[in-house]
């Protein structure tokens, strides 16, 4: 079926729950060797409306005030305590950090943030941080490690339909322009948190 179509059909499966269901995509990729480096993709996207949900996200400084921040002793800290280190990358959706502190993230949380694709992404000098809060607030992460599936959230379901819809249009095609080689989209699947998969009609992105 058609984007359109299918997201309306996923929150119509889904029903009305206690919390804010996330819409969820799930994009098929075939023609892809996983042993090769070209294969293993990690990108971050800004949705155009955003995710409708806000993310938790974690800023690694010693300069810049902000809610959620770890400072040099926090992150020596973390160090040597493996436990909390854990905690900290499961507890955060995204990770900023100052260029100077990216020598402690190694230390501290570099084993645990690198697997899972949560490496802090680097805060130019003299960034307006409000700006770069809020465009990292609406980005998801492209990732293909083990296996030829990408998964993002695309939105919640308090948004317009039409903008969950050209929130997964623009997934899908950033998708096509980042694979490698022979690889292609294959099938499309979208369902909010509590609902059924609805497949989509990747034709019209051929």
């Amino acid at each position: 079926m058609q984007v359109l179509e299918a997201v309306t059909k996923a929150k119509e499966s889904a029903g009305k729950r206690e919390f804010k269901q996330s819409y969820d995509l799930s994009v098929n990729i075939g023609g892809l060797n996983l042993k090769a480096p070209e294969s293993r993709i990690s990108k971050e996207l800004v949705l155009p409306h955003g995710r409708g949900k806000t993310p938790k996200i974690c800023l690694i400084s010693n300069s810049i005030q902000y809610e959620n921040r770890l400072t040099q002793a926090e992150m020596d800290a973390l160090a040597r305590d493996k436990k909390s280190a854990k905690r900290i990358t499961r507890e955060y959706d995204f990770f900023m950090s100052e260029p100077s502190m990216m020598v402690a993230v190694g230390k501290s949380l570099g084993r645990y943030l690198g697997p899972v694709g949560k490496m802090p992404s680097i805060i130019p000098p003299g960034a307006n941080i409000e700006k770069f809060v809020e465009m990292k607030s609406k980005s998801v992460k492209l990732r293909i490690k083990d296996s030829p599936v990408i998964h993002c959230v695309v939105g919640a379901e308090d948004m317009q339909d039409s903008d969950v819809s050209e929130n997964i249009n623009h997934v899908i095609d950033e998708i096509k322009k980042i694979l490698p080689g022979k690889g292609k989209v294959k099938s499309a699947y979208i369902k909010l948190t509590m609902g059924k998969a609805m497949k989509i009609d990747i034709a019209s992105y051929q």
